[in-house]
């Protein structure tokens, strides 16, 4: 057994995460140390060399826990998706967790922000979303919901909302365009994770705020696409990262709260000068927060989130990616129940302890809604729904 200098990073995972029957890409350790609050770590199988299910049971007789150097973590993520030992929430959670790692660097207040730090990060969270493509490509919207309900949460609601909205955005994305490359999946998950990056210089007292936020922090709030155009375009100058296209998810992070009818923000862009993925993220960024465990109060059946959302189709939302969207909760049919809507002005940023409904005289089906966008010409959904990024003549500046 060879010892390492306790100075060394490490993460746990569990016994049965542990691929066999297959050589190994990454050094198991175990905490030798008997003493609490302690640390001694020690290898115990090597990189290349190939455990058996007697080596797993022999390990949990002896030891309370395995360790992997957190400097392998990208390469036990990708040898993980393909244990066959572990389902899909242990490998998810896995997943999230390690993505949670590398967002946490960047919202440590005690760290001091560079780019060097940002391109690690995305690089990090690239390998995350990987990842999960991985797990989920064969999972559809309800599917995702349902894997989602699942996974533990964690004191940050920033962390977890943002994986959730990744996960939402490569499965839509999926449902968009069947056939969609992996880089182009990967796109859409990454830009669902780093959507909120601007949130960093938000102060944390205004983003875990549980009630309703003064329309002073909410204005500091709204800051945040244009805060986090100003950290990628410094990254984009500086740190070049292979297979990602920096421009993309710079246009994704700065434009997920521009409104389909052009009332959004930051530069009231409206319709088709939205990015797709833009479109995509503010999907599923508004349907997390309306489902999730941690956001409001009251938290809605898909039903009725997809009931309330369809109020907002063809004003926050694009009617084509909503409709696929609906599609996708496999089972599903909208039958109008709910006679509430919230404000045009709702905004997924703003936490509340009760959500804002708003009563409405009159009720149209969710599909009474599609048919009218159809005859507006919003047509059939249709299209190579490239995401190659175009710069907008319309964009006023930042």
């Amino acid at each position: 057994m060879v010892k390492l200098s306790d100075r060394a990073s490490f993460f746990s995972i569990g016994f049965d995460l542990v691929a066999m029957d297959r050589a190994i890409t990454y050094d198991l350790y175990i905490n030798s140390s008997a003493l609490e609050n302690r640390e001694k770590f020690v290898k115990i199988f090597p990189v290349g060399e190939t455990p058996t299910i007697e080596d797993i049971s022999e390990f949990k007789k002896k030891y309370h826990q395995l360790y992997v150097l957190e400097s392998q973590r990208d390469v036990y993520l990708k040898s993980l998706v393909n244990c066959d030992r572990a389902d899909d929430v242990k490998k998810t959670e896995v997943i999230k967790d390690s993505a949670i790692v590398y967002l946490s660097k960047l919202f440590d207040e005690t760290k001091e922000f560079n780019t060097e730090l940002l391109g690690e990060t995305i690089d990090g969270c690239r390998e995350s979303v990987e990842s999960m493509i991985h797990v989920i490509k064969d999972y559809d919207v309800s599917k995702v919901q349902s894997l989602i309900g699942d996974l533990s949460y964690h004191d940050f609601y920033t962390y977890d909302h943002s994986i959730n909205v990744a996960m939402y955005s490569i499965s839509i994305f999926k449902e968009l365009k069947p056939k969609a490359q992996q880089h182009e999946l990967v796109m859409a998950g990454l830009g669902g994770l780093l959507h909120d990056l601007g949130k960093i210089k938000i102060p944390t007292r205004i983003i875990n705020n549980p009630g309703k936020l003064s329309d002073e922090d909410f204005g500091e709030i709204k800051k945040h696409p244009n805060y986090g155009l100003e950290l990628m375009s410094e990254q984009e100058q500086e740190y070049d990262l292979p297979g990602i296209d920096l421009k993309v998810i710079k246009r994704i992070i700065h434009e997920h709260h521009e409104n389909y009818n052009g009332t959004g923000y930051p530069n009231g862009l409206k319709g088709q000068d939205i990015h797709i993925l833009a479109r995509v993220v503010a999907i599923a960024d508004f349907f997390d927060a309306l489902t999730t465990k941690r956001s409001y109060h009251e938290v809605l059946s898909t039903e009725d989130a997809l009931e309330i959302m369809s109020k907002s189709v063809g004003k926050k939302i694009d009617p084509k990616i909503f409709e696929i969207f609906t599609q996708g909760v496999k089972g599903l049919v909208l039958k109008g129940k709910s006679y509430r809507a919230l404000p045009d002005d709702f905004d997924p940023c703003q936490p509340q302890n009760v959500l804002p409904f708003q009563k409405i005289e009159s009720e149209k089906k969710a599909e009474d809604i599609f048919k009218d966008n159809k005859q507006n010409s919003f047509g059939k959904v249709k299209g190579d729904f490239s995401i190659s990024d175009k710069e907008n003549p319309k964009k006023k500046s930042a």
